[in-house]
């Protein structure tokens, strides 16, 4: 059994009364199971430190860039192969050629992310990743075409396209199978600490599932003196030791503070030095944006709001996303009219000419601005002619025949693209609300309004990230992604959000 006496460690406490964070020491009794994690933390054989790149205003973690560089290596070397195998002496240097390698690879990766196969918490099996690789490469074989056509004198003609896709699509699996084997090891995540252990310690919770936890492994939650804890027993952690000498043994690379109420101070000076042994210090709110792609607005407060990064818009940012909106309205109308007529043609088959085939309604615009929104009509005729807003319900018995496939497929939105060239959308955004909903909503939800700071979206961040939302409950999970694009709105994250749509669209992820 041992010593009870074996068990009584000295616990570091920082004094809630010091902003600077003094340390005393009191009796703390460890649970067995974390005597013993403690006890072993030291002996771990492996440790591949890692972190986040920041790329064109997001933060992606070293192992997705890594295994995006490995998949881009898989398609470039497919290419070389099928070169050497059709043209064993080609030149390798050919200006031509590198122009040829830069169009594969660039059009393999596109579709391996409009696939979703790099998209947070993706948690298909392998079929799901089987068909997604084999989807992305068929999208990219589409998206070559266009450009040999465009450019034909790069053609390299059809049995080294074949053959390249064909060495690709084999090697794309292999490649990622093996990888994430690799990646889940504990040895490559990020090792989390949490200093707090109350409520906000509490939102941790929710990431339960493995794809919630990608990259990082908890190493658990260090109470506050005084705090009623509400983190299990198993959980927490009771430092025997300075806080920068445990972290520094544990091999921990976020410290994570999670404190219930900040105006009870924190140790400053132990944080400090830690951050400058190379520790990442961040709030909890920050850590779920960074990790999950959107704002906990159960802790998000007002001033970090106001001074934190984010929530800002330049000129240029403006007239570029109005281009983009431009551009891209212009370029799907060109190519999906032949789709909007035959939507047109078959809703007046299924209505056998009865009603219209443009539905108009009003929704919210920017800055609670109405306009008169355009999709096609895929409900039957007075729908609500009782006057009585209602949400889309699944299985709805307004949904006409028709309407349920056009829904499915997304191409009831299809004339919302003329919304976006008159500049009451823009090609990406949080999703248009009813005024009544908005009203309602804008009454029981924390930061609801703030959404509409922006144009409201044809697509959105929310709209690839959650599932058609149909309550209260869903337009809250829904606002914490609409708000993260707020907060974060950029060109690059536009083109993100349309490069993911496709997934949406053809996997029809969330339609109702």
């Amino acid at each position: 059994m041992g010593n009870p006496a074996e068990n009584q460690v000295l616990t570091p406490v920082v004094d809630s009364s010091n902003y600077g964070g003094s340390v005393h020491s009191v009796n703390r009794t460890f649970s067995p199971k974390m005597q013993k994690s403690t006890a072993n933390v030291g002996m771990r054989p492996v440790r591949v430190r890692h972190g986040h790149i920041n790329f064109l205003g997001r933060d992606i973690s070293t192992p997705i860039v890594f295994l995006a560089t490995v998949e881009a290596l898989v398609f470039g070397t497919a290419l070389l192969v099928a070169y050497f195998i059709k043209f064993p002496l080609f030149p390798v240097l050919d200006v031509i050629w590198s122009l040829q390698m830069l169009a594969v690879v660039s059009s393999g990766m596109v579709g391996m992310l409009s696939m979703g196969l790099y998209r947070r918490g993706f948690r298909g099996g392998a079929n799901a990743v089987v068909l997604r690789v084999i989807g992305a490469a068929l999208l990219a074989v589409t998206m070559l075409s266009m450009f040999f056509y465009v450019f034909p004198q790069l053609h390299f003609g059809r049995t080294v396209m074949a053959v390249t896709i064909g060495l690709a699509v084999p090697g794309i699996l292999l490649t990622r199978f093996g990888l994430f084997r690799l990646l889940d090891h504990d040895a490559f995540k990020r090792r989390v600490l949490v200093l707090g252990a109350g409520e906000s310690a509490l939102l941790f919770n929710r990431l339960r599932r493995k794809s919630d936890q990608v990259g990082f492994v908890l190493v658990g939650f260090v109470p506050r003196p005084g705090e009623k804890a509400k983190v299990s027993d198993d959980a927490m952690v009771l430092l025997d030791e300075s806080l920068p000498d445990f972290v520094r043994r544990h091999h921990v690379d976020d410290l994570v503070i999670a404190y219930d109420d900040p105006r009870g101070g924190f140790p400053a000076e132990e944080l400090m030095h830690c951050k400058m042994q190379g520790l990442h210090v961040l709030d909890i709110a920050d850590f779920f944006e960074r990790e999950a792609g959107l704002l906990k607005l159960d802790i998000l407060r007002p001033s970090s709001m106001i001074f934190g990064r984010g929530f800002r818009q330049t000129l240029y940012q403006q007239y570029a996303k109005r281009a983009l909106d431009v551009f891209t309205s212009l370029a799907m109308l060109a190519f999906v009219w032949p789709f909007m007529l035959i939507c047109a043609l078959a809703i007046m088959i299924d209505s056998k000419g009865k009603g219209s085939v443009i539905f108009r309604q009003v929704r919210t615009g920017q800055h609670g601005k109405p306009f008169t929104l355009f999709k096609f009509r895929s409900m039957i005729m007075d729908a609500e002619k009782d006057g009585v807003a209602r949400w889309a319900q699944k299985s709805d018995p307004r949904v006409t025949r028709f309407g349920t496939f056009m829904r499915k497929t997304r191409l009831d939105e299809l004339p919302q693209l003329i919304n976006v060239l008159r500049g009451d959308m823009s090609f990406v955004g949080p999703r248009p609300e009813r005024p009544e909903f908005v009203e309602q909503l804008g009454s029981r939800l924390p930061y609801y309004h703030h959404r509409h700071w922006v144009k409201p979206g044809l697509t959105g961040w929310a709209q690839i990230h959650y599932p058609y939302g149909a309550s209260e409950k869903d337009a809250f999970e829904k606002l914490k992604y609409d708000l993260y694009y707020v907060k974060n709105q950029s060109m690059s994250l536009d083109l993100l959000t349309i490069i993911q749509t496709v997934e949406v669209v053809l996997w029809g992820r969330g339609s109702r």
